[in-house]
């Protein structure tokens, strides 16, 4: 029962009908039949799960529109269940509960009359009696009852709380028909039980209820939000210092709650304290699953040095010519040298810029295994990365995830440790993109006595995860590592590559001259000073010149890489205008703070096991169904469904950032650079965006911004422990 303002206006009814309604907010404008009055009362606010016919209770102000005049804004209501046979029927008849329709709602009011709903609610076994309705019958209208009671309940709550409903799927998925009971007494819990919003949720709701700024479990829930949120910002752990910090400047908590909570969560395990001196500001705090993962990787890269490699049982000179016949390749000195290097260990790193042989090398590293008579596996980060493998290579390869077995229902992994992965030799491509706990379970995984080969751009962008694993494994100077230099005579008349490592080395590139007939070329810059220009241009490039020029499908081939999401060069104003001019599809769905349209380029954003889909995979809009709520997406001849509530996980890809586009390809990709953009303009940013392209680069925007991403050579610090535990553990 929810308790009604006093000095507020109470006014009771039944639902008219509903003039607007946001499936995302849940802000409603309606119209209330009430009794003694002849025309409808306007009632404006947020209200849940309700449907024309149904009693309502509505507390609220009266306020005067200047275009609509006098309405109600809701400030509390309740649904109150209908208490005559005529009320009851009409009630059911609508639909309200799933599986009751006017026939079945006939049936029901005249067997039990008043009693109808209290038997569904108190009584279900009751159902038997009518005619029609079974065991089965009876069951999904008890259980469709009890749901459609819970959301409501949920519904209703988060709305007084000031949380959007449309978190309600979520919650309930987490704490079923309990969650409004378990909200109140620990909304706390949410931020451990709910990925990614649970913290928001569980804050908003805990203010509304009165819970002190210092209250423990607040204290607890915000140490553990910010160190997942640094977690997502691609940092392993944080200072002391830092933590005091953000805990002040966001959260108002104090020094020494702060510094009691950190020690509360080292206590219960959920946290690890890395001393660093007698003073907290200096020590390291790392969520307990990343710090045992950053140790356990640095223990077993260093394990594989140890074993020594078993002796090949062909002559290597006689198996690199094998190799190379069977390839119908010639290697260069340098791949020789780098095949026989890395054949000697069991774990080595090769990396590379374009065009300097990483798959030739990966080709001919497999085929030697194949003459060993050794099993050797294929992997990458992402389905893209690992179908680019397959293409490249002509031998299966499959993501990091399915190599170990993932398991959706418990969320581990089936090979580790105790259950090793089958195969003497494991090549995994794109390693820069590997986080520290991807990594860690690829290791544990591998056993040493097989050999573990990381290919990959050192000068790429580090995971979206946390850590810098490959950059660490090299800096570190403990694991072996070979490099390709030199650029192969195909690679040095592409422009594409003859710039990529121009841009790496901090050179400005050279860009060819258009001819009079043709504007864009290969590997172009066109120079557009006035920010607010480069939509339209990039708009025009996409629609009409790139693919009337050059033949290239305007969604399939082309894509635009953008440093930010914000801004009129980020992805989020440029997903807005080019979904308006490549999609002219009526059928949308807004959700979740996007809109979205069947035949949309979209891209799931972080891994959701169940559903098999992975950060980064792009897929197409192929059905929007608004009745059943939900989306389909066909993701490389697979389609999967997706409720509205979970559209936070899509994204529209006409744009997307730098750092999604890792371990892909594109034939065409367009990257505005705008002074805008100044924290992101990075010379390995700006690297890893061109080297994206395999047929076409155009850069826009001011030469400006051009010149800050050349000489900004330093990237963005990560915090990241592995280096100096390869470096320590090595002594031992």
């Amino acid at each position: 029962m929810i308790d009604f303002d006093p000095f507020a206006t109470i006014i009771e009814g039944h639902l008219d009908h509903v003039s607007y309604f946001n499936e995302e907010t849940h802000y409603t404008i309606a119209k209330i039949k009430t009794s003694g009055v002849e025309n409808p009362v306007t009632v404006v606010g947020f209200m849940a799960a309700v449907r024309p016919g149904e009693s309502l209770r509505i507390s609220g102000t009266w306020e005067t529109h200047p275009k609509y005049g006098q309405q109600l804004k809701i400030n509390n209501y309740e649904v109150t269940l209908p208490g005559t046979v005529e009320g009851i029927k009409k009630y059911l008849e609508s639909g309200i509960i799933k599986g009751i329709g006017p026939s079945m709602a006939g049936r029901l009011v005249g067997h039990f009359g008043e009693m109808t709903l209290e038997v569904i609610e108190k009584n279900p076994e009751r159902l038997f009696e009518v005619p029609g309705i079974g065991k089965s019958k009876a069951a999904s209208i008890e259980s469709a009852w009890k749901n459609h009671h819970s959301v409501r309940n949920l519904m209703q709550f988060l709305s007084e709380m000031g949380v959007k409903t449309s978190y309600c799927g979520r919650i309930l998925k987490a704490y079923g028909d309990n969650a409004v009971d378990i909200l109140r007494e620990n909304p706390y819990l949410a931020a451990k039980d709910i990925p990614g919003t649970g913290f928001y949720i569980a804050d908003a709701i805990a203010r509304k209820l009165g819970f002190m700024q210092d209250n423990p479990e607040r204290v607890s829930a915000c140490i553990l939000h910010i160190l997942e949120q640094r977690a997502n910002d691609g940092h392993v752990y944080l200072y002391g210092s830092r933590l005091i910090e953000k805990c002040r400047d966001i959260f108002n908590i104090g020094y020494d709650e702060a510094i009691d909570g950190a020690y509360n969560l080292s206590e219960t395990g959920e946290i690890v304290i890395e001393k660093k001196s007698d003073h907290f500001e200096e020590d390291a705090l790392y969520l307990k699953e990343l710090h045992d993962a950053e140790a356990g990787l640095a223990q077993r890269l260093l394990a594989y040095l140890s074993i020594p490699t078993a002796p090949f049982k062909i002559a290597q000179d006689d198996i690199t010519g094998k190799v190379q016949k069977k390839l119908a390749i010639k290697l260069s000195r340098e791949q020789l040298d780098v095949l026989e290097g890395v054949l000697s260990h069991r774990i080595a790193v090769i990396t590379g810029g374009p065009g300097t042989g990483k798959t030739t090398l990966i080709r001919s590293l497999a085929a030697i295994f194949d003459f060993e008579g050794k099993k050797v596996e294929l992997a990458a980060p992402t389905g893209r990365a690992a179908r680019r493998l397959t293409e490249v290579t002509g031998r299966k390869a499959q993501t990091i995830h399915r190599l170990l077995g993932y398991n959706a229902m418990d969320g581990y992994f089936d090979r580790n440790r105790d259950n090793p992965i089958e195969a003497e030799a494991v090549i995994i491509d794109e390693a820069s993109m590997v986080d520290t706990l991807l990594m860690y379970n690829l290791v544990a995984a591998v056993p040493v006595n097989s050999v573990l080969i990381l290919v990959g751009d050192i000068f790429q962008l580090p995971s979206v995860g946390p850590g810098n694993v490959l950059s660490d494994m090299i800096d570190s100077g403990k694991i072996p590592v070979f490099y390709l230099n030199k650029i192969f005579r195909q690679a040095e008349e592409s422009p594409i590559i003859v710039n990529a490592h121009r841009v790496k080395d901090g050179e400005f590139p050279v860009f060819e001259k258009p001819d009079g007939s043709v504007k864009i070329t290969e590997f172009c810059f066109i120079e557009q000073n006035k920010s607010d220009r480069i939509p339209p241009v990039i708009v025009e490039l996409c629609r009409k010149t790139i693919p009337d020029t050059f033949g290239f499908d305007p969604v399939e081939d082309i894509q635009v890489l953008t440093p930010m999401h914000k801004g009129i060069a980020g992805t989020l104003n440029l997903n807005q205008v080019l979904q308006k001019a490549l999609n002219p599809n009526p059928s949308i769905v807004e959700a979740m703070g996007s809109r979205f349209k069947e035949g949309d380029k979209v891209m799931h954003l972080k891994n959701n096991y169940q559903k098999e889909v992975f950060n980064g995979d792009i897929g197409t809009v192929v059905e929007i169904n608004g009745k059943k709520k939900q989306l389909y997406i066909n993701y490389y001849g697979r389609v999967v469904g997706y409720d509205f509530e979970e559209l936070d996980e899509v994204s529209p890809a006409y744009a997307i950032s730098v750092h999604k586009s890792q371990g892909s390809e594109y034939p065409v990709v367009i990257i505005p650079l705008v002074t805008e953009h100044y924290m992101l303009l990075q010379r390995n940013v700006l690297y890893t965006a061109i080297t994206r392209g395999s047929k076409m680069v155009i850069l826009i925007g001011s030469k400006r911004a051009f010149e800050i991403a050349l000489k900004n050579d330093k990237p963005r610090e990560r915090l990241s422990g592995l280096k100096k535990k390869l470096e320590t553990y090595s002594r031992l």
